[in-house]
């Protein structure tokens, strides 16, 4: 059932790719993948197999790959990705030394791809479970671990239904999970080779605060004034925190919108009552007297948290919320909406009291009013986000330690 589904899907992609050129370039980049090692590796290197769905995967990966690189330099790594907002983002990083899509998991395309790398070992990142790839990889007796995974009851593994599906999970050598409720799920199906290491985003956004970037206009922006950034917000978000600065002028706001585009930086603009400018149209000198800084541009997001006294973290009004350990690693509070419940750090900052959920306007307006009153509260609350990523750091080091790297 499994392969025909995955012909089915092949199908489809090839339909889509007619009409989608973001759908156009994963399938030939997937086409390509082959003769990309073929062309690239070294038949005398032994390679470590990272695989990430997407870029949040990859980030998540990334600490596992650097330290690897670094304390044992005898391995090349080969990266691949699944989705192009991955790969194309990272096709060029300087960490992994073949990087490329994953040909889609056909049995034909899972053997040509492992009998031309030859991993010596694969670490799948969090939520990639590719039937025929890992079957075959247990069938070559390849050590093969999932890292930063995490299960819910309510997931097809778990299902009278899914159960044949379900024994693909078996064909990992070790799973590193990030909490104690995806252990107890992986037991009650026979699986034991597990150990809750937690996450290693966590020591991703430590390693991205030690590396952040001075922005001198948001230097120049913010110079002694209280500071708000919104962070990957959308438009309910906007909606709702805006006004408030309307009405708090002595406050500046800085908005990092998840879209960057024409119609909505304007969307934006028209809502905002007192003097804002956009990052790329501006100069030191420019923003020292604007209210409001909007970033209308990439890369920039986790050094800004930094300038802020109290942050927002936006898609918990639609499609879920967006990193939240990006912005309490630098110890201020992190609002953010209701649609949070499958994100354990939400959860996790809400009850140790870094984390503060709002179902509406109403909610926020009673956040920042006691902030506005009380900076004492603000930076109560503030260390409690950053004691939370501080206390969840370290599973790098442990899943390398547990492989014998």
């Amino acid at each position: 059932m499994y392969n025909i589904v995955i012909y089915i899907y092949l199908i489809g992609v090839v339909i889509a790719s007619l009409f989608s050129k973001k759908v156009r370039n994963m399938w030939r980049g997937e086409r390509r993948a082959i003769g990309i090692i073929k062309e690239k590796m070294d038949p005398n290197a032994q390679y470590v197999w990272f695989h990430a769905a997407s870029l949040g995967e990859f980030e998540q990966g990334r600490p596992l790959m650097e330290q690897l690189k670094r304390e044992h330099p005898e391995y090349k790594i080969l990266l691949t990705f699944f989705s192009p907002s991955g790969y194309e983002v990272r096709k060029n990083y300087e960490g992994a030394d073949i990087i490329t899509y994953l040909p889609l998991d056909t049995i034909m395309n899972a053997r040509r791809f492992l009998r031309t790398i030859r991993p010596v070992m694969a670490f799948f990142i969090k939520y990639e479970f590719w039937y025929n790839y890992l079957h075959i990889l247990k069938y070559r007796k390849v050590p093969v671990y999932s890292v930063s995974s995490i299960f819910r009851p309510e997931q097809v593994f778990f299902k009278w239904y899914g159960r044949s599906y379900g024994r693909v999970l078996h064909c990992f050598t070790h799973f590193f999970v990030q909490n104690e409720i995806s252990r107890q799920l992986l037991a009650k199906i026979g699986i034991n080779e597990v150990t809750v290491v937690g996450d290693t985003r966590f020591d991703r956004v430590l390693q991205i605060k030690e590396a952040a970037k001075q922005l001198p206009v948001v230097e120049a922006f913010t110079d002694g004034h209280r500071t708000f950034v919104a962070g990957s917000s959308w438009q309910p978000d906007e909606d709702i925190f805006i006004p408030w600065f309307n009405a708090h002028k002595d406050w500046k706001l800085i908005i990092a919108p998840h879209v960057i585009g024409e119609d909505h930086l304007q969307q934006i603009l028209s809502k905002i009552e007192g003097k804002a400018v956009r990052y790329t149209q501006a100069s030191a000198e420019e923003v020292r007297d604007a209210q409001v800084l909007i970033i209308d541009c990439f890369g920039l997001l986790s050094s800004i948290y930094h300038y802020g006294e109290v942050a927002y973290v936006g898609g918990g009004f639609g499609v879920g919320i967006h990193n939240l350990p990006e912005a309490a690693v630098w110890g201020v509070p992190v609002i953010f909406g209701p649609n949070n419940q499958r994100f354990q750090e939400a959860q996790q900052l809400k009850a140790c009291g870094g984390g503060l959920e709002i179902n509406g306007a109403a909610d926020f307006q009673r956040i920042m009013d006691r902030f506005d009153a009380n900076p004492q509260q603000v930076e109560a609350d503030g260390k409690k986000a950053g004691d939370y990523v501080k206390g969840k750091a370290g599973a790098t080091g442990k899943v390398l330690h547990s492989v014998g790297l």
